[in-house]
């Protein structure tokens, strides 16, 4: 079986649609972890989470869930989460990759893909699939943007629809992609790589029929709610030019300003970093149209007796600390250097 681990907080709406097109892209069956379940809505979310056959759904309450202490940053709740998950799947044999993805996110998989990996590979890598972003969208994006090679990116930066001529200007999103594993090779998941327990990173196998749709913000409606959410759920990292507009956006989410006031500066900021050039996009023919409501897929339902181990064994997991779920990448020598030259420093 084919299984996500993702840490949400989202709308009934947004959740609805998450789930169904992951199960319609390739996914068995989905761990959902509830970041935060008395907030309004997330009851509705849980609720109807709970009845459906094909998720495991789990509130991360300061007491149920969080016994050591619930983690300030969202990116270590989404890393210490995703590997429990994987230490829970350790022991069956039914559990053949384990994804972790955000509430944003389809995992684009393929079975025969899958099946073909090599025996000695752990790992497989799901490249970025980016929706393209306007302000105002009849309905959710079937456009989507791919990594482009040196000469789409110059032609781009040319006319001006970025500023250099990097996929990282090009997606307003990540542009690693996600990781899978096999839960009993005894790798771990950060948000973006496989890693060893030591933090190693590890070679992830490729396949044209293997990525990952992310919707970082398909409207401006969008744009707002998750810029809203974020500024609640905590401190997270981002990568280094999409720091300052997170930074800010943060300041102006969680603002006391008026509300029309707050809107035109968010409205500003999302053209000035996020709308998409579709037209243009579209005339040079980079944009992929997918839709993965249609993608055709069954999920596949549990073996006989599987839901009720891994219920026992997520409830046996829920009793104990989670700190030791986190692990770290190792950092290349050169951050190490860093790092160390900081300590020596402040000595």
């Amino acid at each position: 079986m084919i299984l996500t681990a993702s840490t949400i907080k989202d709308s009934p709406e947004n959740v609805r649609f998450f789930v169904s097109a992951n199960l319609a892209s390739g996914v068995d069956h989905m761990v959902v972890f509830l970041d935060a379940p008395k907030e309004p809505g997330q009851p509705e979310v849980a609720a109807e989470l709970a009845e459906h056959p094909h998720v495991t759904c789990i509130p991360t309450g300061r007491k149920s869930w969080w016994t050591d202490g619930r983690p300030q940053s969202l990116n270590v709740r989404q890393r210490i989460n995703a590997n429990v998950v994987r230490r829970a799947l350790e022991p069956f044999a039914w559990a053949e990759w384990l994804f972790h993805i955000d509430g944003d996110e389809v995992a684009r998989v393929d079975r025969e893909a899958l099946a073909a990996v090599p025996a000695g590979t752990d790992a497989v890598h799901l490249p970025p699939w980016e929706a393209v972003s306007q302000w105002s969208q009849p309905e959710r994006p079937t456009r989507f943007k791919r990594l482009l090679e040196d000469a789409d990116l110059n032609l781009l930066q040319v006319l001006g629809t970025i500023g250099e001529p990097t996929n990282q200007a090009y997606f307003h999103g990540h542009v690693m992609g996600k990781s899978g594993v096999r839960p009993g090779s005894g790798l771990a998941l950060t948000l973006h790589e496989a890693i060893s327990a030591d933090g190693e990173r590890q070679p992830r196998h490729t396949d044209p029929r293997l990525s990952v749709l992310h919707y970082d913000a398909p409207s401006g409606e969008e744009f707002v709610r998750k810029w809203t959410a974020l500024a609640q759920a905590g401190p997270a990292r981002y990568r280094p030019d999409r720091a300052p507009a997170a930074k800010a956006l943060r300041a102006l989410a969680s603002s006391d300003l008026p509300e029309d006031v707050r809107a035109t500066y968010l409205r500003r900021i999302y053209d000035l970093t996020t709308r998409d050039d579709v037209e243009t996009l579209a005339d040079l023919r980079l944009l992929v149209e997918h839709d993965p409501l249609q993608a055709g897929a069954t999920p596949r339902p549990f073996p006989a007796g599987a839901a009720e181990a891994l219920a026992a064994r997520v409830a046996e997991l829920a009793a104990g600390p989670k700190a030791g779920f986190y692990v770290e990448e190792s950092s290349p020598p050169r951050e190490r250097n860093k790092r160390l030259k900081r300590l020596v420093g402040r000595s």
